[in-house]
């Protein structure tokens, strides 16, 4: 368990020591393994084996809701009395949110290939969607309604016939900005449930719910460990860890600015991590003063302010050119380059989820009305993953199509290797051909 320190911890590149201390903060470990495997294996080999019974039981422990007189899925009416609750500002905003992530959305779609080359072969890839997807949204405090649009909007692009979505209701109580976020994304197919029961749900399937072929959206670590025990029967988006955000800031900024910036990410989770690196020492010292007493008026103070004395870092390094290299070892969720040249930067960085180009692009854009989507790799998995898009709902598929000519230039090749491998069925295969090109 991490140790919550009084303040953030200080480094400073000139220092000796300074790699060992870089080295253990890239390598901490904010989240392990769920101890809820066994838990959650068995909710999942329940739901398997009775359906529907399962899934009213699993609401009524977790949820306090009887579902047997309602029924798993939302009628209609229900889900457009509940939008109509939402407030018409927020309601706007989710409208204006969602038409920004369907265009970035749609200017991602690929094109397909198809091709004859010199050898007279053709050749190609064609993309197509999913046939069914499952959106797991968290409900009761942590009910995130722009989470609706970042997963369901990526799908409809991509062409998915069938979008599900799933959320608990505790108590029965429905959120009017998710449930208006529904609508805005067009989707009908809503269940009331939520957990590692949800996930089996949308795996497996049951009398009520036909499953899916991939599950995507945030959870609690009850959700990430069954989505992680159900890969491989279906797909799923990422195993999200907690979140992150690294600020590279010269001391041009304004101080509060990056405090609120770094808070910004501290109040998602205690287990968060908020980190300023900067070439200027002074301003680090007035940027952890903002975050001080920043954290004073927070509502979610405790949370963020655990997750900065537990995990936050302020890096002093002695030239901007630095931190690239550093930027690419912790391979950050989000990462703001807040200084006057940042293209320059960004050209220099490899490995981030997401990036917020000058001192005007805070991270909270990202996560609401930018366009890209914020469903990002955490735990330095950025360096061999990416944030969600509409490739997460399309799987390609490639081609090739040969004639007599055709195969008469490239058989003999693959006969030998096929030979070569002592594997005869390949090699007779291609053999029968050749000696027959007409056949």
């Amino acid at each position: 368990m991490a140790t919550v320190r009084l303040m953030a911890r200080r480094l400073n590149s000139a220092e000796p020591g300074f790699a060992a201390a870089f080295a253990a903060l890239v390598a901490e470990k904010r989240a392990g393994p769920g101890a809820n495997g066994a838990q959650v294996a068995e909710i999942i080999a329940d739901v398997r084996a009775r359906g529907d019974q399962a899934l009213i039981e699993y609401t009524a422990r977790f949820d306090g809701l009887e579902l047997d007189a309602m029924g798993l899925r939302l009628k209609p009416d229900e889900i457009a009395a509940a939008a109509a609750d939402c407030p018409a500002e927020t309601r706007a905003a989710l409208a204006f949110a969602a038409a920004r992530i369907e265009d970035f959305h749609r200017r991602q779609m690929p094109a397909g290939l198809d091709y004859t080359d010199a050898s007279g072969v053709r050749l190609g890839a064609r993309w197509n969607a999913l046939a069914a997807a499952g959106l797991y949204v968290p409900g009761g405090t942590a009910a995130y309604p722009s989470s609706v649009l970042m997963n369901a909007i990526p799908a409809r692009v991509a062409g998915v016939a069938r979008i599900v979505m799933t959320v608990p209701t505790p108590n029965g109580a429905l959120n009017p900005a998710l449930m208006a976020a529904a609508e805005i994304a067009g989707l009908d197919e809503i269940y009331r449930i939520g957990g590692a029961q949800a996930v089996a749900a949308l795996a497996h399937g049951s009398a009520s719910i036909r499953p899916v072929d991939k599950i995507v959206g945030p959870g609690n670590e009850w959700v990430a460990e069954a989505k992680r025990q159900v890969f491989g029967i279906v797909g799923i988006d990422m195993i999200a860890g907690p979140s992150e955000i690294l600020v590279l800031a010269d001391g041009a900024n304004e101080p509060d600015w990056v405090a609120a910036d770094l808070m910004s990410q501290a109040e998602h989770d205690s287990a968060a991590q908020a980190i300023l690196i900067t070439d200027d020492a002074g301003f680090a010292d007035a940027v952890a003063a903002a975050v001080e007493r920043l954290l004073e008026t927070l509502p979610r103070r405790d949370i963020a302010g655990m997750s900065w004395r537990a995990h936050g870092a302020i890096i002093v390094i002695g030239d901007l050119d630095e931190a690239p290299a550093l930027i690419d070892r912790i391979a950050p969720e989000h990462l703001e380059l807040a200084v006057a040249e940042p293209q320059a930067l960004f050209d220099r960085v490899n490995h981030a989820g997401a990036v917020f180009l000058g001192r005007h692009t805070p991270e909270a854009l990202g996560d609401y009305v930018a366009g890209p989507n914020h469903v990002l790799p955490t735990s330095g998995s950025a360096r061999f993953s990416s944030g969600l898009s509409v490739y997460d709902f399309l799987k390609r598929t490639s081609f090739a199509a040969c004639d007599g000519a055709g195969l008469a230039a490239i058989g003999p090749a693959a006969r030998i290797l096929a030979e070569a491998e002592g594997l005869d069925a390949h090699a007779l295969s291609l053999a029968l051909r050749l000696d027959k090109p007409d056949a």
